[in-house]
């Protein structure tokens, strides 16, 4: 018979496995709980630039459901006179042309002036919204930016620009699809969560000084 030390070993394990997994699912959850309720609050307040980040782009150059609903969003802001620029952030995804120049057409249709809008068309992920921005808004000398975005993307939009020494407002996007879709807020508020999790330099990044 094996000694006793070896026949509780897999047991051992086990146990250690699940309080394991519980605790990783805590702490998913947990952070989950705390993206979502960051994202349901609007914390607009006047800034050197309103910042609106990319969503998908429709075949011929449509803006999808999501990306309306940023642009729209940042419209309003912008009329309300909480900024004097839009910087639109995102580069050339499945459908061309690049979400920020979607995002500038529609912003002027809707009664922007064309000089007050600024292109960012190289970034393909949050993290390269913030870097790419980051060069514009600096010769811009903008020191607060307000980002407009979903409501479960606001969490990590507002640490990656942290990260590159902005102070940073958020203004969530209500009426996009993704956050009137109850299925759909909790996938991608999910996703957002576990992305902050792997990244937990972005997800310390302070306030600046």
């Amino acid at each position: 018979m094996p000694p006793l030390a070896l026949r509780k070993g897999p047991g051992a394990f086990r146990k250690w496995l699940f309080v394991g997994l519980g605790v990783a699912t805590f702490g998913l959850y947990g952070m989950a709980f705390v993206v979502d309720r960051f994202g349901q609050h609007e914390r607009a307040v006047p800034s050197d630039v309103l910042v609106v980040l990319g969503a998908r782009v429709l075949p011929g150059g449509q803006p999808s459901p999501a990306l309306r609903a940023r642009i729209e969003k940042a419209v309003e802001l912008y009329h309300q006179g909480l900024a004097p620029r839009l910087l639109f952030s995102g580069g050339v995804g499945v459908n061309p042309p690049a979400e920020a120049r979607v995002m500038r057409d529609l912003a002027v249709r809707l009664g922007v002036p064309p000089e007050a809008c600024l292109l960012e068309e190289q970034s393909h992920s949050t993290e390269q919204n913030a870097r790419f921005s980051s060069e514009l808004l600096r010769s811009l000398g903008a020191r607060r930016v307000l980002v407009v975005s979903d409501p479960y993307h606001l969490l990590r939009a507002r640490q990656y620009f942290r990260l590159h020494g902005f102070e940073v407002a958020t203004s969530p996007a209500f009426l996009t699809e993704r956050n009137l879709s109850l299925v759909d807020r909790v996938y991608w508020t999910v996703r957002e969560a576990a992305a902050l999790l792997l990244h937990p330099r972005v997800l310390l990044a302070r306030r600046p000084s």
